[in-house]
């Protein structure tokens, strides 16, 4: 058992504190996270090597409250790397994780949530993946979640353009584009844009609309991870609610009403992780696919 004030080095790291409780109904510490972290880095930092990241600190229990932190004008440990890219009047400062030690890093400093970029940091304006967040309604089934990122992709690939699937820590999924960064932000949001409203006006199950009220029945296909500085949820990080909920990259295959994305949690995910076979997103970061003229121009036709 770890003392109260009693340090902990993980990765070369040195953790203050990490007899905390972080999570008290899954009963998990401040160490537990750190120890998490360094268990799946292997898997994680591919999605992370390069990314800036806007992160969710919890200071205490996550029943206390937690806050954003986009900029990184705050203490960080020295693994952090440090980015600074041009804003509409300043230079903001933002983190970036290459490591196992900036990743447990980001435990020490009390991220919980890992948030990152659609591009990275070396080039910054021109995004390397889509993301597609379907959001469902409080009535909405995730059997019917599961049929939307399937019509989702079904759409992409009428476009020749292949696709990842991952759960989001709550109820959505997440439908992945990995992209060769020659698009700029403008053409990555107008393309997204163009492609949700398609698929909303022609099915009456989704929306583009993001007022929570009067869509407890519909799936809001969310284009605006596209945006510039806009983020969505790493793979592998846990989410700010009990109990420990993880966003678990999965394989189509997997995509069943069977599967149950509450059952990805800080304490499942390595066991996952130990006794899968091959990556759910084989292929992925080995893609050069690209977002081509035709494919602008064919999904305003949808």
């Amino acid at each position: 058992m770890v003392r109260g004030g009693q340090r902990v080095e993980v990765a070369r790291v040195s953790i203050s504190h990490p007899e905390r409780i972080v999570f008290a109904e899954a009963g998990l510490s401040k160490l537990d996270l750190v120890r998490y972290h360094e268990r799946v880095a292997e898997y994680a930092l591919p999605h992370l090597r390069g990314r800036p990241l806007t992160l969710v600190r919890c200071g205490g229990e996550i029943a206390e409250g937690c806050a954003f932190l986009k900029h990184s004008k705050v203490w960080a440990p020295a693994a952090l790397r440090r980015v600074r890219i041009p804003e509409k009047t300043k230079l903001g400062e933002y983190l970036v994780a290459d490591t196992v030690e900036a990743l447990v890093s980001l435990a020490q400093m009390d991220a919980v949530e890992i948030h990152t970029w659609n591009t990275r940091a070396e080039q910054v304006e021109l995004p390397d993946r889509i993301v597609l967040d379907l959001d469902p309604g409080d009535e909405v089934s995730f059997a019917q979640v599961i049929e939307g990122a399937r019509l989702l992709r079904s759409a992409l690939s009428a476009l020749r353009l292949e696709s990842w699937v991952k759960t989001t820590g709550g109820r959505g999924l997440h439908v992945v584009v990995p992209v060769r960064p020659q698009r700029d932000w403008s053409e990555c949001l107008a393309f997204s844009r163009s492609l949700c409203e398609a698929i909303a006006n022609r099915d009456r199950r989704f929306t583009t609309a993001y007022a929570r009220k009067g869509r407890e029945q519909l799936i809001l296909l969310d284009y605006l991870r596209n945006n510039r500085t806009n983020t969505s949820i790493a793979a592998f990080s846990p989410r700010a609610r009990e109990p420990a909920p993880v966003s678990v990259p999965i394989a189509w295959d997997e995509l069943t009403p069977r599967l149950d994305p509450a059952g990805f949690t800080v304490r499942t995910v390595p066991r996952r992780l130990a006794r899968q076979g091959r990556d759910p997103w084989d292929g992925y970061f080995r893609s050069r696919q690209q977002l081509t003229d035709a494919a602008l121009a064919a999904v305003r036709e949808i």
